[in-house]
């Protein structure tokens, strides 16, 4: 009986092997001789002060949270990822009963450029764009911070496109 519970459990350790088993989720196509990005502070070509602050921050934190191609410095990395902040739009959209605004909506385009280091380009997005909407308040602190959230929010949610992209779609 022993014997047959040592051969067993022998068993049971090579049975995944056999049968095709593989960690997911780690596929790349990223080429084999890209394995670092540096992402440089977007360039903001718009009249909204400090956009580019959080859109580089999302793509910072999307590339460094997946952790497959390492972010470095734009000396040390194979690649860069550049961005440049093209139009930023904020219109109202609702309106309480005396005629002010309630909401508003919030549309950033932005292109995107991944070159080596050496110059070659890899590959160009054009237009990349996202809305967002917020409330707004009388109280202009309020209003602004709803606004800081939604661009926040979009540069976020196009990083996470990007990043997709960038690994499966090279």
């Amino acid at each position: 009986m022993i014997f047959l519970k040592k051969y067993f459990s022998i068993f049971c350790l090579f049975l995944p092997l056999g049968c095709g088993y593989q960690l997911v989720g780690r596929e790349t196509h990223v080429p084999p001789d890209l394995t670092s990005v540096a992402i440089p502070t977007f360039v903001n070509q718009t009249l909204e002060p400090g956009i580019e602050v959080p859109f580089t921050q999302g793509f910072l934190k999307e590339f460094i949270r997946e952790r497959r191609v390492k972010v470095l410095g734009r000396r040390e990395a194979d690649s860069i990822l550049e961005g440049v902040i093209k139009s930023f739009q904020s219109y109202s959209v609702a309106y309480d009963r005396s005629g002010l605004a309630t909401e508003y909506q919030t549309t950033v385009v932005i292109d995107l450029v991944l070159k080596k280091k050496n110059g070659e380009t890899l590959w160009v997005e054009k237009d990349i764009s996202e809305t967002r909407w917020y409330k707004t308040s009388s109280a202009v602190l309020i209003s602004e911070s709803s606004k800081a959230a939604a661009i926040r929010q979009i540069g976020e949610f196009i990083a996470e496109r990007v990043r997709n992209r960038f690994y499966y779609n090279f």
